[in-house]
């Protein structure tokens, strides 16, 4: 199936593993094997997963600049690349301001807060859900956050 719905893609057999596995996590998955429905709502995370730019998948695995496989399928051999430490270097910087953030004041502390939750879940409909707070809110104290993290990094590096 994900091979049909990649359209052949060499990623195909890594998003039919992601979409096994989020499958088997997914809180109503029992409901929907009893449903005869669970072919149906996997086919449609593979579809989401590789077509859309906003999906947990791409995310995860095909961001821009990122390189997660060890693997390279196109030539079948290992990928041998040199590491690159400034990657390391702005996370641990991004890391620092978001902790300062945490410590510094209210305003701060709420922005890196509501920050750190969408890193986690990147789904402001969700956080709108269990926080309370609406989902522009939280978009608009995301978009402040990132903005600040950003003209911090380019102060300090």
């Amino acid at each position: 199936m994900a091979k049909r719905v990649c359209k052949g893609s060499h990623e195909w057999e890594d998003v039919g593993h992601y979409v096994l596995s989020k499958f088997l996590e997914h809180p109503r998955r029992d409901e929907l094997i009893e449903k005869n429905e669970a072919m149906k709502f996997m086919s449609g995370m593979m579809y989401l997963s590789f077509n859309s730019s906003t999906s947990p998948y791409h995310t995860l695995y095909r961001q821009k600049g990122r390189m997660h496989e060890l693997y390279d399928k196109t030539t079948e051999s290992l990928v041998d690349e040199p590491y690159d430490t400034s990657e390391d270097i702005m996370h641990t910087a991004a890391t620092a301001i978001i902790e300062e953030m945490q410590t510094d004041n209210i305003d701060t502390w709420y922005r890196s807060t509501l920050f750190l939750m969408y890193v986690d879940n990147p789904n402001y409909s969700e956080l709108s859900r269990t926080t309370g707070i609406p989902r522009t809110s939280i978009s608009q104290a995301v978009a402040e956050c990132r903005k600040y993290i950003k003209e911090e990094l380019k102060k300090r590096l």
